[in-house]
């Protein structure tokens, strides 16, 4: 074997060494966002960027939400309905769950949250209404509404964008919902606690919870059971 073959084969070894490394890395830090042990973070690791862009169109990322729609669709059929008075609901968050940002998010000056971006911009996306469906949380919401449940939407988005959000929804194929509560400036979990208290006071049994950030699932009030959509793309708490 020639020195120049050996040399390049070193080199092979070398960076496939080092990409093993980076991606395994990267891995454990998108478990421990998915699990809540990191937290308060602002942008993806310089140096996973690639690999959260490879998790999002490679597949694994539509695979995973798929798990999380089957496991919630087991459990909404597993529930005896305590009656036909309407009561019995499911809180959707939207953003990154009913909806998905992804065509905004691929910008490459936003690059799948690993770049700093203007918060200008995703509101001017927002109001385009174009977002489309995450595809396994319409799914799950499509096998609600023929289960009779009622879905609640509860978003951290300003009220601004109420009407192109609602506009969006129809759009896409979420056809008919209970309500819809926005708020922009209260952090998520004390946002959507409230708002769910104050479902549960109205006489409504949350029996599911789906929502992409922790903010959106703790708290008071969570229901029967919750449900975390994978976003390793950003944090809100």
């Amino acid at each position: 074997m020639s020195v120049t073959l050996l040399y390049f084969l070193l080199l092979f070894l070398i960076f496939t060494t080092a990409t093993i490394s980076v991606t395994g890395n990267c891995l454990s830090w998108r478990l421990s966002v998915e699990t809540n042990n990191i937290r308060d973070w602002k942008l993806v690791p310089k140096e996973c960027a690639v690999y959260v862009r490879t998790y999002i169109e490679g597949g694994q990322y539509r695979r995973d939400s798929d798990t999380v729609a089957d496991t919630a669709i087991q459990f909404a059929k597993s529930v005896q309905l305590e009656g036909d008075d309407g009561k019995d609901i499911w809180v959707f968050d939207i953003d990154e769950t009913a909806l998905s940002n992804l065509p905004f998010y691929a910008r490459p000056d936003v690059s799948f949250g690993a770049k700093q971006y203007n918060w200008t911009s995703l509101g001017a996306w927002i109001m385009e209404g174009k977002a489309p469906a995450l595809p396994s949380i319409l799914r799950l919401y499509k096998e609600l509404i023929e289960l009779k449940y009622k879905v609640v939407f509860l978003t951290g988005s300003a009220d601004k964008y109420e009407k192109a959000r609602s506009s969006n929804l129809k759009n896409v194929g979420y056809t008919a919902w209970e309500k819809t509560s926005a708020d922009k400036g209260t952090p998520t979990r004390i946002f959507k606690s409230r708002k769910r208290k104050e479902l549960e006071g109205a006489g409504y049994r949350i029996i599911g919870n789906v929502g992409d950030q922790w903010g959106d699932l703790v708290g008071e009030n969570i229901g029967n059971r919750t449900f975390k959509v994978p976003n390793p793309m950003y944090y809100v708490a």
